[in-house]
């Protein structure tokens, strides 16, 4: 009986390992680790996957800071039915709601971010009764300027952006050209004397 019961046991770590058999919980989704330049403002994307329908009345949604440096943590921002930004601290004033519950998307804006904001966010969510499950969390690094890859990615964006602007006027106007063209031979064609045809009874 022990060795049945030791060779279903097994069996059930095997299947879970495998992701065959999935464990209900909170699933969380952050964007890891992230830069802002001072005085910016910028979005901690935190999204959300619960194994119980989503309950706008009962979802809880709360976020905590706690810096790189030795310092306590901190409550940042909460939401139960409607947003709760910070009343006191370093970030009152400097949070906006930007995210939406039936959407599963918990994230909030930090806005005009300074060095004192230099940590790890955490970001937690309840949907009774699933309460259970990992919290995310992204580490944001202030910095006076961007970093190159960033910069990069930016110029790239906006070359982008003007290449096919371009593109799209070449396209125009060449199809404009060739509409001119052909009208012109139309009416060309149209203007063209037709030859005097001869009446075969007049000598």
């Amino acid at each position: 009986m022990c060795v049945k019961g030791l060779n279903f046991l097994t069996v059930l770590s095997g299947l879970v390992a495998s992701g065959v058999l999935q464990v209900s919980g909170m699933r969380i989704y952050t964007s890891g680790d992230m830069e802002a330049v001072n005085g910016t403002d910028v979005r901690l994307k935190c999204t959300f996957q619960s194994s119980s329908p989503i309950n706008p009345n009962t979802i809880v949604i709360s976020w905590s800071f706690r810096p790189f440096k030795p310092g306590q943590e901190e409550s940042v921002f909460h939401y139960q039915q409607r947003p709760y930004p910070p009343l006191e601290g370093i970030f009152r004033k400097r949070i906006a709601w930007a995210g939406d519950v039936m959407g599963r998307d918990a994230s909030i804006i930090l806005q005009q971010v300074k060095f004192t904001y230099n940590g790890t966010y955490i970001c937690q969510v309840k949907n009774p009764p699933d309460v259970h499950g990992t919290v995310g969390e992204i580490r944001l690094r202030v910095v006076t300027t961007a970093s190159f890859s960033e910069l990069l990615l930016l110029a790239l964006g906006i070359g982008g952006g003007i290449a096919a602007v371009v593109i799209l006027l070449i396209i125009i106007l060449s199809c404009r050209r060739c509409k001119k063209r052909t009208q012109r031979q139309r009416e060309g064609n149209e203007e063209a004397p037709s030859k005097d045809t001869k009446d075969p009874t007049v000598w």
